[in-house]
This record gives C-alpha cells, sequence and structure tokens, in this order.
C-alpha cells in the first residue's frame, strides 16, 4: 500500500509539472536607472537564465536616463548574441528610453512602448575636449573687367597674394563620437527593419519622440498599455533569432521576475562613483596608518579590502588618470605635513590638488556618474580640518616645555638626601642622583637642577 500511494504522487508530480512546463515562459527583465556595469552583468546573466530555462522570449522592461557606452554596447551585444528573442518595453507610462536606452530600443527584436513615455535624445555627451578655433573666412576675390589697362599685372599680383588652399579641419572628438553612435544606431536600426533616419536624427540633433508618433513612423513596433496587452500583441508575431525566423508564442504565459542576485547588487554599489571614491580613500588612508604603525592590522586589513574594491570600480568605470593622478599627489603633500610642518604649504597644497582631481577624476562624457560635489567638499573640508589640527599641533609643540630627555631635568626641584662638602645625593623625579653644589647644602634642604654633567646634577639652593 505505501508503494502504491508513492507511485501515485509520483504520477500526479510529473504529470502537474509537465503541464507546468507546457506554458510558455517569459522572465521579465528591469532596467531602470543610469545604465552602469552592474546594469550590462544583469541583463547579460538574465539572458543566459532565460536560456537555460527554454524561455519563450524575454521582455526588457526599461525606464532610463541613459548611462555609460561602454556599459550599453555590452548590453547590446548581449542582446544580438541571445538566442531568446528580447522584447524592450518602455514602461509604465511616464518612463523614458533616453540615450543609451534609445540603442537597446533598436537592438531588441521586438520594440514596445506604453502611452505615456518618450525615446530619443541619443546624442553622445561630449568628452570635454575643447574643438578648435575657426579659421577666418578667406578674402573671395573680385571679378575683372575684361580689356582694363594691366589686366595680366593684377592677375598675377592675386595670383602671388592668394594663399595656399586650406585643408580640410579636422573633426573634433565630438564629432567623432557623434559619427560613430550615428553609424551604429543606423545599422542597428537596419538590422530590425525600422526607421534609420530618424534613429540618426535623435543622435545627431537629440531628437525625441512619444510612443504614439514613435509606432506612426515606424521607429517602434507596439504600443501597449500594459504587460498582458504586450504578450497578447506579441502572440503570433515573426522575429529573426540569429538568421532563424520564429513565430513567438505568449497566449497564456506564465511571466516570472528575474531580480538581481548578490553579485550585481554588490557591483551596483561599488561602481557608484561617490561609493568607488570613498573606498579608495579608505584604502588609501588605512594603508598609510598602517604603515605609520605597524602591527595595528585592522587599518591594513580594512584599508586593502576597500583599496581592492575600489580598483576594481574604477577599472569599470570611466576615470581621469590625471585626476586619480592628483589626488595621490594631494594625499602624499597632506602626509608629508604630518612628518615635515611647513606651517600649512605642504597642507593646503595637498588639498587643493585632492580637491581638482576629485573634481575631474571622472570623465565629463559619462552622466549620472560624477562623484556628488558635496562628497567632494565634505572630503576636502575634512582633509582641510585634518591639516589644520596638523598645523596647530606643530605650533604648539614649539612653545611646549621640555618632557624629556637631558634639557627636561634642568630647572626641575628636588631635596638633599645627604650632603658632605660640596658633593652628595639628591632626590629628584622619585630618584636619587648624585650632585654638586657650589655652596655646601644641609639634609632636606629643597634644591633645584641648573645643569646635568654625565650622571651628576649641577644643583643650587
Amino acid at each position: 500500500m505505501p508503494r502504491l500511494l508513492l507511485a501515485a504522487i509520483l504520477f500526479l508530480t510529473l504529470v502537474s509539472g509537465g503541464a507546468y512546463g507546457a506554458e510558455p515562459l517569459i522572465p521579465i527583465l528591469n532596467v531602470k536607472g543610469p545604465i552602469g556595469p552592474a546594469t550590462a552583468d544583469y541583463v547579460d546573466r538574465g539572458l543566459e537564465q532565460a536560456r537555460e530555462l527554454g524561455a519563450e522570449v524575454v521582455v526588457l522592461r526599461i525606464d532610463t536616463p541613459g548611462g555609460l557606452d561602454t556599459a550599453m554596447r555590452e548590453i547590446i551585444k548581449s542582446i544580438l548574441s541571445s538566442s531568446v528573442p528580447v522584447a524592450a518595453y518602455v514602461a509604465p507610462s511616464g518612463a523614458r528610453a533616453a540615450s543609451a536606452g534609445t540603442f537597446i530600443l533598436y537592438a531588441s527584436h521586438v520594440a514596445a512602448m506604453a502611452p505615456g513615455t518618450n525615446v530619443g535624445a541619443a546624442t553622445p555627451v561630449p568628452l570635454g575636449l575643447p574643438s578648435p578655433l575657426p579659421s577666418p573666412p578667406r578674402p573671395e576675390r573680385q571679378p575683372e573687367k575684361d580689356g582694363e589697362p594691366g589686366e595680366e599685372q593684377a592677375s598675377d599680383d592675386a595670383k602671388q597674394q592668394d594663399p595656399q588652399p586650406q585643408p580640410p579641419a579636422r573633426p573634433t572628438m565630438s564629432e567623432k563620437a557623434v559619427s560613430d553612435a550615428a553609424a551604429y544606431i543606423r545599422s542597428l536600426a537596419r538590422m530590425r527593419g525600422r526607421n534609420a533616419d530618424w534613429a540618426e536624427k535623435a543622435v545627431r540633433e537629440a531628437a525625441s519622440l512619444g510612443a504614439e508618433e514613435a509606432l506612426e513612423i515606424g521607429v517602434i513596433d507596439i504600443v501597449a498599455a500594459t504587460l498582458e496587452d504586450l504578450l497578447k500583441q506579441l502572440d503570433g508575431r515573426n522575429v529573426v533569432v540569429l538568421g532563424q525566423a520564429r513565430t513567438l508564442t505568449t497566449k497564456e504565459a506564465r511571466t516570472v521576475e528575474i531580480e538581481a542576485d548578490w553579485r550585481t547588487e554588490l557591483l551596483a554599489v561599488i561602481t557608484n562613483p561617490n561609493v568607488a571614491y570613498i573606498l579608495m580613500l579608505v584604502g588609501i588612508y588605512g594603508l598609510m596608518f598602517e604603515f605609520i604603525n605597524p602591527g595595528a592590522l585592522v587599518p591594513g586589513i580594512v584599508g586593502a579590502v576597500c583599496l581592492v574594491l575600489a580598483l576594481y570600480a574604477l577599472n569599470v568605470l570611466p576615470i581621469n588618470y590625471a585626476g586619480l593622478a592628483l589626488m595621490l599627489l594631494g594625499i602624499g603633500l597632506m602626509t608629508a605635513e604630518i612628518f615635515a610642518p611647513s606651517f600649512g604649504m605642504l597642507g593646503i597644497g595637498g588639498v587643493a590638488a585632492f580637491a581638482i582631481g576629485s573634481v575631474i577624476l571622472f570623465e565629463p562624457g559619462a552622466p549620472h556618474f560624477e562623484v556628488s560635489w558635496a562628497v567632494v567638499g565634505a572630503v576636502a573640508l575634512s582633509s582641510l580640518a585634518f591639516s589644520m589640527m596638523v598645523i596647530a599641533m606643530a605650533v604648539k609643540a614649539r612653545w611646549r616645555p621640555v618632557v624629556t630627555g637631558r634639557q627636561e631635568m634642568i630647572g626641575t626641584k628636588g631635596h638633599v638626601v645627604e650632603w658632605s662638602g660640596r658633593t652628595g645625593r639628591v632626590r629628584t623625579h622619585g630618584e636619587i642622583w648624585q650632585a654638586s653644589a657650589r655652596t655646601p647644602l644641609e639634609p632636606g634642604q629643597e634644591i633645584r637642577v641648573v645643569s646635568l654633567e654625565d650622571l651628576t646634577l649641577e644643583v643650587e639652593p
């Protein structure tokens, strides 16, 4: 009887599992906020998980103002190489797919938007490099009338004065970035059969569209008010995945949210520029304190861990190495102020170099990935206060009486223990010393130390 019951339970489990597995599975990935290395890792791992689960299609729900170009391209590579179709869905109402989000929308197998959303404004942010000054316009030569005397001489003079043809101006870094982005989004538009002209306009002119207008001119494929509406419209749609035609079956599909795991969450935290900046400072100061006080262990261990995390974060973020060098120079100058007080010159110079390096640490071409001015100001003011404290301690130490060594003994008081003639023994600082004096002294008489010769004190009443 127990065997029959176990067999019945196993049979029902298999049957229910087969029926459950027959439903189309549709994972939902949420791309919300600035696109960075953590977002790229999350999408790549999510698409891999969808492939392992045998998903019918992956819905990439987007609400982003843009982000890093490197992270965007990693996401697009993952989408183009995915064996599972990807439907990018700008939702909910009020969301946007700006800048990098526009490229991801164009790269997806199906592009959809909810009413009240917008797409576009995909112009790359300039990298902060100045453009060359425009050359002055060349004066135009006036046409000469036929038959005027001296025509041949005037022509010769004009040839001599006419400057050489100017070479075409080289494109600036900003123009190169825009041209590269325009070519990239046009290639994605042609691959998916979408409006390539408007895509280039979004890059070159920062054009933007609402959902209905985007559907009318062929920028997107679907306008869906809800996720259920999107799945209904996706059912039966033909897409091309890795060169093979496929028909989507999303009717009565089972959706499942794929949340970011701890690794992605950790990556999102440490790749925040403010967090990476603070981790780097904690790491540097921790190691510095460990070198100053060997054997403390805690500052060294914490500093090493924080510095490794900071270096990993800086490796995936677009940093300016000149800014990093200025920060290290500033920390070095502030450290030098501790060992060689210069009455503020080294400390103030270090704070200035540190603050300037902090401001330019991250490239200006990375929107939403800059260090907060509040964080830079707080750290700079703290460093300045620390330097001022060191200066104040150095100045105070110059006027403080000597408390150790031979000089400390001069002026101290004591009393005579025993005396004979001009020599004897005295007690001072709780110690008994050999002493000498120019005048005879009596036991118990109070004395003051005048000088120290070897281990003998010169005293006086």
